[in-house]
């Protein structure tokens, strides 16, 4: 039986992967969830990947930023084989957050300290069961970064490039790694802020993280027109990078 692993078993994104998964690969797949015990949507999370067609589902609490209890987590997930893991949790913060040293730092233990913990935990038991796939959910916001997001858009700077380089150490383990980067998607974590040009959805998301895993691309950007808008968007001046509405 196929098993997959979401850390961050709420995250909207992460669900739409999983589904998707679900709807492109019919083999009988049992979905774990690793989320906050709080987490006021675990319930909807496990209702909708079963309706998505999971064979079986199972919650095991998780805390990003607990990262002394990350092995005694990872080692529960892995008591089987584990086929896909994905990495799905963030905090976004905003322009004002490096305002706030404790918010500030609440980002970086969630979005960079925490998804480093259980990549290297994840990368050392992928190798170790002989391979397997691994999806981390970046951002476009850490291609740059900028003044308005910039506590954000450095931790996914940072997670990024760890990610992108884990693949190339665990190439030869046969374990295959993905690196996300979406837009601004609309959801829970956006709602109440105005929608930015090339929002995406995390359907879309999900759709574009299935083909690129079945490609064995070690990144994607979502949506597509961002491969030709990250060109000039590295290269803009400063000035006018930071003006910019996305």
């Amino acid at each position: 039986m196929r098993r997959i692993l979401l850390l961050g078993g709420a995250s909207e994104i992460g669900l739409a992967i999983v589904a998707e998964l679900l709807h492109t690969d019919e083999s009988p797949t049992a979905v774990l969830l690793a989320g906050r015990p709080t987490s006021a949507h675990r319930e909807q999370a496990l209702a909708e990947v079963r309706r998505a067609g999971a064979v079986r589902v199972e919650w095991l609490d998780f805390d990003a930023q607990a990262v002394d209890e990350h092995q005694q987590v990872l080692d529960a997930a892995f008591r089987e084989r584990v086929d896909i893991a994905i990495v799905a949790f963030g905090i976004l913060g905003d322009r004002q957050t490096w305002r706030d040293h404790a918010a500030t730092m609440r980002v970086v233990r969630t979005n960079y300290v925490g998804a480093v913990s259980v990549g290297v935990l994840l990368g050392q038991r992928l190798a170790a069961q002989g391979g397997g796939q691994l999806v981390a959910l970046s951002s476009m916001a850490g291609e740059r970064v900028r003044r308005t997001n910039l506590v954000y858009g450095s931790t996914k700077a940072g997670m990024d490039g760890f990610y992108l380089q884990l693949g190339v150490e665990l190439a030869d383990a046969g374990v295959q790694v993905l690196v996300v980067r979406p837009g601004v998607a609309v959801g829970r974590m956006t709602r109440g802020r105005r929608r930015k040009p090339l929002s995406t959805t995390p359907e879309q998301i999900a759709r574009a993280t299935v083909r690129a895993l079945a490609a064995g691309r070690p990144k994607v950007r979502v949506p597509a027109a961002f491969n030709v808008v990250s060109v000039v968007f590295r290269n803009l001046p400063a000035a006018m990078a930071n003006r910019l509405p996305f």
